[in-house]
């Protein structure tokens, strides 16, 4: 007896924000790996027509779109264009992310705390607010917001790691998450999202390290790997699992929640 595919995308069109690198290619290519036509946009043109070359190359489907995800025009005409070339969205995810150098609040410049709202938590709620439409005409839809362990816990081990802007952004990502979940389980539109903890191969960290010492690089490490129990951390493409189940039909019943992937960071 064929048994059914729960992850299977195969006709679906999935849009993830910051594909250019990072979480967000792993993301566009475990989603192509499973069916999707993935629409990678970023406003690293260059960087989202490479995540399509990497997909191609494997076989699947891809197209790159430029995006300013704090931008609502920006963030709408994106939308009307997929609206006229494809008619639909069934996965969202807003991945698209900054971090600035980590310092504590009464060190930290507005313009960092601005521009990293911005991003993390305006860009959610004006991507989301544009895809709706596609999702709510199309009868369903899954978005899959990127959260944080730092939205979380807190973490100082005597030195700044992460911004609070960062903390917050994540914290509001995680609320945002849960009541656009209620608004719209009804039309069959679920909402989820994952907080990662500690990943390498991407990006995000690079503002951050470039304003610490080498020392404080080294014990910047250190802390991840004392305090994470697995003793490491994670890669991207680890959370392309989890990505996919809250994606696909494998998750129909699932939504509001808040998954975290973070090697058992927050459990210690």
């Amino acid at each position: 007896m064929d048994q059914p595919n729960h992850f299977d995308l195969t006709g679906k069109v999935a849009l993830v924000t910051g594909a250019a690198s990072g979480l967000g290619r792993s993301f566009a290519r475990g989603f192509a790996q499973y069916g999707a036509e993935a629409i990678c946009a970023d406003r690293d043109e260059a960087g989202a027509a490479e995540t399509v070359s990497q997909i191609a190359s494997a076989g699947g489907k891809a197209r790159a779109m430029h995006v300013d995800v704090a931008v609502a025009a920006s963030v709408k005409a994106m939308a009307d264009r997929l609206g006229q070339s494809h008619g639909r969205i069934d996965v969202l995810v807003n991945n698209a992310g900054i971090s600035v150098p980590a310092r504590r609040v009464h060190e930290l410049p507005l313009e960092d705390w601005d521009r990293l709202i911005a991003i993390n938590l305006t860009g959610v709620f004006l991507c989301t607010r544009a895809v709706i439409p596609l999702m709510l005409a199309n009868g369903s839809g899954s978005i899959v917001n990127i959260a944080s362990i730092i939205g979380i816990v807190g973490v100082y081990p005597g030195f700044p790691m992460v911004s609070a802007a960062y903390g917050a952004a994540k914290a509001g990502v995680s609320g945002f998450t849960r009541q656009v979940a209620i608004e719209y389980a009804r039309d069959n539109i679920r909402v989820n999202a994952i907080a990662p903890g500690w990943h390498g191969g991407t990006n995000l960290g690079a503002a951050t390290k470039a304003a610490m010492t080498n020392a404080q690089v080294a014990a910047f490490e250190d802390t991840i790997l004392k305090v994470t129990p697995m003793g490491r951390r994670g890669v991207a493409d680890e959370l392309q699992g989890l990505a996919l189940f809250l994606a696909s039909p494998a998750s129909s019943y699932v939504t509001g929640q808040v998954f975290v992937q973070d090697g058992g960071w927050t459990a210690a």
